[in-house]
């Protein structure tokens, strides 16, 4: 468990370049770990780094696609409920390996959807795969519903700054999971506060609309 964690709930809908804009600056920036709650404006799906364009496309030829900077698959955000985790370099977590971080927040968000479905469990050893329909593929530590079917996923990233963890839970919880889910992950937890301008996110969002970004694979 974390020592500490502050917790934004983010009310703002955003695009995805824009999302990814926030996301990329949290990691850089954030000196404590911080979970972010967080919307879409409508009509958005994300893939994951390794994942080519024309694939995205394919699956979901009606959605505005923007490419994370973490692994996984395709999501569609239109019905989901989006978090981004973000641990500082240094935090014990950080420096777990991609199986061990991703467990551990995995057991976290089945414990705050408990009350939901109390035989929530974590998928075996799958090998993952590069691409398809996030939700259609289970991989290892994702979390499964009492049928057995996938109901949230994530990819990471790792830099000199940190984890970057981008989660997606299939639907949309009620209005105490934010605060059930970060307690669940942390022992002790504030309310984030600030966030970055206007212009701080502009300048980030560039990147992520670039059609080289999009298109690199």
């Amino acid at each position: 468990m974390l020592e500490e964690l502050e917790l934004w709930i983010d009310d703002a809908e955003r695009d995805g370049w824009r999302n990814m804009a926030v996301d990329d600056w949290l990691q850089e920036t954030a000196r404590r770990p911080v979970l972010r709650i967080y919307r879409w404006e409508s009509g958005w799906g994300s893939f994951g780094y390794f994942v080519p364009l024309a694939e995205a496309v394919a699956l979901f030829p009606g959605l505005k696609l923007v490419r994370r900077r973490t692994g996984g698959g395709i999501v569609d955000h239109r019905k989901d409920l989006t978090y981004t985790l973000v641990v500082p370099s240094g935090h014990p977590l950080a420096d777990q390996r991609g199986g061990a971080s991703y467990r551990f927040i995995h057991e976290a968000l089945a414990s705050a959807l408990s009350s939901e479905d109390p035989d929530l469990r974590l998928a075996g050893g799958a090998v993952a795969v590069r691409g398809g329909d996030c939700f259609a593929q289970p991989v290892e530590h994702d979390l499964l519903d009492h049928k057995g079917s996938k109901i949230a996923g994530a990819g990471q990233r790792r830099s000199a700054d940190g984890l970057l963890h981008q989660g997606s839970v299939a639907h949309l919880p009620d209005s105490g999971f934010p605060f059930r889910f970060a307690a669940c992950l942390a022992g002790k937890v504030g309310h984030f506060q600030g966030g970055p301008g206007l212009p701080e996110i502009e300048s980030r969002a560039r990147r992520f609309r670039d059609p080289r970004w999009a298109a690199r694979r």
